[in-house]
């Protein structure tokens, strides 16, 4: 049945329930500075998948790599270098514009 773990996991309250369904091991440092950066991210992975007519094994093997792949992602760098989240993205410094020269109105004869 695919909706078996797929319904669990949508009925997790937090973070580590989904790790502790998937059977995930986690550092609760990395988890507690970046757990919806993480469940961002493994969401934006299982985008790519289809479980059409998938077993539920096959459904929960996938969706814990998918999860340890997410997971791999911030304990090897910050939310901020990861960048999953609007905001973060917009925050990325622009490069400044070049200043306009300034022409001196009687100049323009």
């Amino acid at each position: 049945m695919v909706d078996g773990i797929l319904a669990r996991l949508d009925k997790a309250a937090a973070a580590e329930e989904i790790f502790a369904i998937l059977e995930v091991d986690y550092d609760p440092k990395v988890v507690n500075v970046a757990r919806l950066h993480i469940l961002r991210r493994m969401g934006q992975y299982l985008e790519a998948e289809d479980f059409t007519g998938a077993p539920d094994e096959a459904v929960a093997k996938r969706c814990k790599e998918v999860l340890e792949r997410a997971y791999a992602d911030f304990v090897t760098s910050s939310p901020i270098d990861q960048r999953v989240f609007k905001v973060l993205k917009d925050a990325v410094s622009r490069r400044p514009k070049e200043a306009q020269a300034l022409v001196q109105l009687d100049a323009l004869k």
